[in-house]
C-alpha cells in the first residue's frame, strides 16, 4: 500500500495497528521527496538521516507500548523555525550559514508528540511575500502548475503537503502566510487566535530566541483534512513555559455546534477595497450554497459587522509599521517626506501603507486603541453568528512574478491589474483583531487550480471553524492530490 496522501489520523492509527512501522512510512516520503521535488522544490533543507534515525526510535518505543499524538508521523517544518543543527536564514543570503543552537518550541512540541521531522520547507526573503522564492533555495513551484506561485511565506509547507511529502507541516502566518498558501495548493490551514501557540524560536535570524508576544503574527498547524488540522493544532497549542506556562493551563472550548444545521454564518464576498475573481467568488457561493443545503442560517449582510474598509486601513497600519520596525527600510528621510506630503483626504491603501511605514508610538497606540474597539465589535457580532466565510485573496494562484520592487507589481483580477499588495485585506480582516482561521478547499477554477476560503471565528473558539471545515468536507469534498 502507498500511505504519502493518507491522513495524519489514518497513519496513526495504522501504526497502532501495527500495518506499517515509521520507517517504511519515511523511507516513502523521502523517496517521494527525491522522486518528484526537484521541479516543485518544496524541501529546501532536507534531514533525512536524522529523519530515518527519528524513525527508528519512534518504532522501538511502540514496541516498548509508548504512544503518543504523531509517534512515527512524517512532517515537515518551515524554514523560519529553528530547528538545531539546521540553518535557519529566511532566506537571506547574509545569514545562509546560521545555524541554531535549540529547537523551536513548537519542533520541540512536535518532536515531544513522536513526529518525525523529514526536514525544513521554502520561504520567501524576510517571509516577506505571497510567494516562495529566495537566492539561497530557489522557486518554490505550485504543484497544480509550476508555472505559477505555490503562495506565501509558508509556501514550500502547503506544496510539500499537496506532493505527498509528509502528512503535517507547521508554517505561520502574519499576512495570510497559512493560508493563501493553502488556497493556493488545494489543503488546510489554521490560522490560531493570536497568542494560542507560542512562537518563541520562529524568529529572524540571528534574533535569539525570546518568549515575545508578537503583534498580529501567528504558528499553525497545515494539513490535507481538518481533523488533522484539531490534531496538530493540539499539539502545539498552549503557552509558552517560559513565561505564561508557569501559571497557565490551556483549555480551549468545544465547538459551538456539532451539526451543520445549528451554525449560524454570514457570507462575504464583495471588499469595499478589491474585487473578487470570478473563480473565488464561485468557490465562495459554493461554500454558501452547501451551508444553506446542510441546513445552517447562512446571512449575506448583517449590520454587526465590523466596517471592513476601517478594518483594512488598520490591518495595513499595524502590518506595515511593525515590518519596517523589524526589517529597517534604506531611505527613512525620503519616507517622511513623501508621507507628509500626502493629501489628508487621500485615504487609499497605498496613503495607508506609506504613513505607517514612519508611524510614530503615538501613532501606533491610536490605532491599537482602534483595534480594540474592532475586537469588542466582533464579539458583539459573535453573539449573533459563528463564523464567517469570506475569500482569502481575490484569485487562485497567479504566475511567478520576481520583480524585486514588490511595490511596482500588480495582481490580475479577471484581467485587470491591481495594486500587489491590495490582495492582503481579506488575510487581514481576521489578522488584524486576532481571530482564528480556517482555510479550505471550495473547489477548482475553470483552469483546473485549487480555490479556497476562509473561516473566521470568535477568539480563542478556534475549534468551532475547525468543525465546521470538518463538516463542509464531508459535503463538498476536501483535498485532491494534483493530477
Amino acid at each position: 500500500m502507498e500511505w504519502s496522501f493518507h491522513s495524519a489520523e489514518e497513519l496513526v492509527a495504522a501504526l497502532r495497528a501495527g500495518e506499517v512501522t515509521s520507517v517504511e512510512l519515511t523511507d516513502e516520503a523521502i523517496a517521494r521527496i527525491e522522486r518528484d521535488d526537484e521541479v516543485i522544490n518544496a524541501i529546501c533543507v532536507p534531514d533525512f538521516d536524522r529523519a530515518r534515525a527519528a524513525a527508528r526510535d519512534a518504532d522501538r518505543a511502540r514496541a516498548r507500548g509508548e504512544d503518543r499524538p504523531l509517534l512515527g508521523v512524517p512532517v515537515t517544518v518551515k524554514e523560519s523555525y529553528n530547528m538545531a543543527g539546521l540553518p535557519t536564514t529566511w532566506g537571506m543570503p547574509q545569514h545562509r550559514d546560521y545555524v541554531p543552537a535549540e529547537d523551536a518550541v513548537q519542533v520541540s512540541r512536535l518532536k515531544a508528540a513522536g513526529a518525525v521531522v523529514l526536514g525544513k520547507t521554502n520561504v520567501p526573503l524576510g517571509l516577506q511575500d505571497i510567494q516562495s522564492f529566495n537566492e539561497i533555495y530557489g522557486t518554490t513551484n505550485n504543484p497544480w502548475d509550476h508555472d505559477r506561485t505555490s503562495g506565501g511565506s509558508s509556501g514550500g509547507s502547503a506544496a510539500a503537503l499537496a506532493s505527498g511529502f509528509g502528512a503535517l507541516s507547521i508554517g505561520s502566518d502574519l499576512a495570510g502566510s497559512l493560508r493563501t498558501p493553502a488556497h493556493f495548493c488545494g489543503i488546510y490551514a489554521h490560522k490560531p487566535t493570536l497568542g494560542l501557540a507560542a512562537t518563541r524560536g520562529m524568529v529572524a535570524p540571528p534574533a535569539p530566541p525570546l518568549p515575545v508576544d508578537l503583534d498580529l503574527a501567528v504558528v499553525g498547524p497545515m494539513a490535507r483534512t481538518p481533523r488533522d488540522l484539531t490534531l496538530l493544532l493540539d499539539v502545539m497549542a498552549g503557552p509558552d513555559p517560559l513565561t505564561l506556562g508557569k501559571a497557565h493551563v490551556l483549555t480551549l472550548p468545544p465547538a459551538r455546534h456539532q451539526r451543520l444545521s445549528d451554525f449560524r454564518v454570514l457570507v462575504l464576498d464583495e471588499h469595499p477595497f478589491i474585487p473578487t475573481g470570478s473563480a473565488v467568488r464561485a468557490g465562495v457561493h459554493r461554500v454558501a450554497d452547501a451551508l444553506a443545503d446542510g441546513g445552517a442560517r447562512v446571512e449575506r449582510h448583517s449590520p454587526l459587522l465590523p466596517d471592513l474598509a476601517e478594518a483594512a486601513m488598520l490591518y495595513l497600519q499595524l502590518l506595515y509599521s511593525g515590518s519596517v520596525a523589524r526589517f529597517p527600510v534604506d531611505g527613512y528621510e525620503q519616507l517622511r517626506a513623501r508621507a507628509a506630503a500626502l493629501s489628508p483626504d487621500d485615504q487609499s491603501l497605498d496613503a495607508a501603507r506609506l504613513r505607517a511605514m514612519v508611524f510614530s508610538h503615538h501613532d501606533w497606540l491610536e490605532v491599537n486603541n482602534r483595534r480594540e474597539l474592532h475586537r469588542h465589535g466582533w464579539r458583539r457580532f459573535f453573539a449573533e453568528f459563528d463564523a464567517v466565510v469570506c475569500p482569502i485573496t481575490p484569485t487562485p494562484a497567479f504566475p511567478h512574478d520576481h520583480d524585486p520592487n514588490l511595490l511596482e507589481r500588480s495582481i490580475d483580477i479577471d484581467g485587470v491589474g491591481y495594486p500587489y499588495f491590495d490582495q492582503l485585506v481579506w488575510a487581514g480582516l481576521a489578522t488584524m483583531p486576532g481571530l482564528p482561521a480556517t482555510a479550505v478547499p471550495a473547489g477548482r477554477s475553470p483552469e483546473g487550480l485549487p480555490v479556497g476560503v476562509q473561516l473566521i471565528g470568535p477568539m480563542f473558539e478556534d475549534r468551532t471553524p475547525l468543525r465546521l471545515a470538518e463538516l463542509l468536507e464531508q459535503r463538498i469534498g476536501g483535498f485532491h492530490a494534483p493530477e
